[in-house]
């Protein structure tokens, strides 16, 4: 009975995709998939490159296990690597499948995980590891990611975006010399070519976290757990706790970025509005725009009608 209750009180299931694979002819593939995932009722974003897949998608219990498998029949996809989680309302606002350059951007020419990448780690291992004088801790996310949560004694680069990352491990490199470098993200894409591109600079003791933050947050109890905070995500559930339960973050609907509690008591936070991120990036006419958005998602939502706003 207690299954049934849970599963009706979250009836969304939320996967969190990826896969470098060579793709030679991933152009053809956006139409079918687009129709594939909109026949299934399946919301979200897929990006599709030379160099695989990523993205993460919700939909029914039923209809998400169907597109896995689909995935997995393509070829060079078989293997992908998924997270599982789930969520009480539909987490996004329409199905997008994009073409990219790359499937998570770090603008260096020929770093190829499927060659070369470092010892993933399992969650069960990820504490002795970092836990260890002798391992540098990195968090290879975005700033405004690293601020909700981190691993205890992790390096935050302080990066505005995954592009700046490579220049601060050339900024570093006499510091992680001889050291042994762990490094973590949300679902484990990021690590993986993050790794691939430290082994490329001659460094050989390069570890990531399998599965990223989301799997150590699943399998690791709390009460064994060296994660402080949450974890942000991609989509409206904003953030994540220990046992992937939604988190306590909001969403800034003027500049995307997650709002803690204390955030929203400050006197800059006004909702769809403003917040303390970006009260000073924005103009009185660019607030009143977004004052009178907010007004028409308020309104649509009493109507009982999806809002119109962007995933």
């Amino acid at each position: 009975m207690g299954m049934t209750t849970a599963t009706q009180a979250r009836p969304f299931r939320v996967a969190a995709l990826y896969k470098f694979a060579r793709l030679d002819d991933f152009e053809a593939l956006r139409a079918p998939l687009a129709a594939f995932c909109c026949g299934h009722g399946i919301k979200g974003t897929l990006l599709l490159a030379h160099e695989g897949i990523n993205g993460t998608v919700a939909g029914s219990e039923e209809a998400i296990p169907v597109l896995i498998d689909h995935l997995q029949a393509i070829e060079g996809l078989a293997g992908l690597e998924v997270k599982y989680s789930s969520a009480a309302q539909m987490p996004f606002h329409r199905m997008k499948v994009r073409l990219k350059r790359e499937i998570v951007t770090m603008g260096v020419e020929n770093i190829d995980p499927t060659n070369s990448v470092g010892t993933y780690v399992a969650p069960s291992e990820w504490n002795a590891l970092i836990s260890d004088a002798d391992t540098i801790v990195i968090d290879t996310r975005n700033d405004y990611e690293v601020a909700l949560g981190t691993f205890a004694g992790a390096v935050d680069p302080a990066t505005s975006s995954f592009r700046e990352f490579p220049a601060w491990v050339e900024q570093h490199r006499a510091e992680l010399d001889g050291k042994k470098i762990a490094m973590f993200c949300t679902g484990g894409i990021r690590c993986e070519k993050a790794t691939a591109y430290v082994r490329s600079l001659g460094f050989d003791d390069v570890f990531h976290l399998k599965g990223g933050i989301l799997k150590y947050l699943e399998d690791v109890p709390a009460e064994q757990s060296l994660w402080q905070g949450e974890c942000f995500v991609f989509d409206e559930r904003v953030s994540v706790s220990h046992g992937l339960a939604e988190g306590e973050a909001e969403l800034c609907r003027a500049c995307r970025r997650p709002l803690t509690p204390r955030d929203r008591a400050s006197p800059a936070y006004i909702e769809g509005v403003s917040c303390p991120h970006c009260v000073e990036e924005r103009s009185d006419g660019d607030r009143a725009r977004y004052a009178e958005r907010h007004r028409q998602v308020e309104l649509a939502r009493s109507r009982g009608e999806a809002p119109h706003i962007g995933s």
